[in-house]
């Protein structure tokens, strides 16, 4: 395995994390019996990343993009299912830097219209992830604005990491922690920070199994990217960075279906009246639907990472 570079050191996600605290929100966590949600002799401590900036924890990885990189004339670029260019976005919005969003069809109307919002010059390019992704990388290059990718750069996963500290901090009780996964970064700065002091565990759709086939596979490989949770959760290949983390400190991987998100997310609005996006509902589905089982009088972390989502109704 390679070693992790030292940007990914625990000083230097403390540091990224001191840099960009004065631009976030300390997201609450709140401590939950799992009884309320059928789950004997365990607890479960929610952490409400829902509530960050742009409605998700993307917004740490762009404020540490843009308070650590020189940002030229033309701006900053990025590619997003939707969630990542919001927070750009808004970053960029509170910096007074210029930013263009490439972001692809299935990006729902919730994060186009936020984009929009936050000042950011929107395109709206091809059918996936990937097709944004090459467009915003042909812009960069043309135009000569600084490219922010959504989770395969060592700025994206500092930032991220601090989630990880928070929740760390805020919960010490945690055995063990459920992260849902798209690109890797969230989990990879997560895992990064926690080195195994607490269990990491990877929550993936089944159409949408970018590090699980990649953990398999022994390298990042080509998945399926589909499902409910397409434009946060489906990039169809797991960023390379992210990958070398998570072989090193996430104990495994775990898949939910489509049916299983949205009986979490109604679990979650039941109980909580919390309203999440299917991203955001993934890791409490693992534990719901029993594919994670825990020990009597666990203790595990779900965190909540997103909420940028239609109003709906689960009743």
């Amino acid at each position: 395995m390679k070693p992790l570079p030292d940007a990914l050191s625990r000083r230097a996600i403390e540091a990224a994390a001191q840099r960009i605290a004065p631009h976030l929100r300390h997201t609450p966590v709140l401590q939950v019996d799992g009884a309320d949600f059928g789950l004997a002799d365990v607890q479960i401590v929610f952490k409400l990343e829902y509530l960050q900036h742009a409605g998700s924890f993307k917004a740490r990885g762009a404020f540490n993009h843009l308070l650590t990189r020189a940002v030229p004339h033309a701006g900053v670029v990025a590619a997003s299912g939707g969630n990542h260019g919001a927070a750009v976005a808004y970053a960029a919005g509170q910096l007074k830097v210029p930013a263009t969003i490439f972001v692809p069809k299935v990006a729902s109307p919730t994060k186009i219209e936020q984009i929009r919002a936050y000042g950011a010059t929107l395109k709206i390019v091809g059918e996936r992830y990937a097709d944004a992704l090459a467009a915003s990388e042909a812009f960069a290059q043309a135009s000569g604005a600084l490219p922010i990718h959504a989770y395969d750069q060592i700025e994206t996963l500092q930032g991220q990491a601090s989630v990880g500290i928070e929740f760390e901090r805020d919960a010490p009780e945690l055995d063990s922690l459920l992260v849902s996964v798209g690109g890797g970064g969230l989990i990879g700065g997560i895992a990064a920070w926690m080195q195994g002091r607490v269990r990491v565990i990877g929550v993936e759709p089944e159409l949408a199994p970018t590090l699980t086939h990649a953990l398999q596979a022994g390298e990042p490989v080509d998945a399926p990217a589909g499902g409910i949770a397409a434009d946060s959760l489906a990039p169809r290949r797991v960023g390379a960075l992210p990958f070398e983390v998570a072989r090193q400190h996430v104990e495994r991987t775990v898949l939910v279906g489509d049916d299983a998100i949205r009986d979490a997310q109604r679990a979650l609005w039941r109980v909580l009246r919390v309203v999440v996006e299917p991203g955001g509902a993934a890791a409490m589905a693992a534990l719901l639907g029993g594919t994670v089982r825990l020990r009597a009088g666990e203790c595990v972390g779900v965190l909540l990472c997103g909420a940028n989502t239609t109003a709906v109704s689960f009743d």
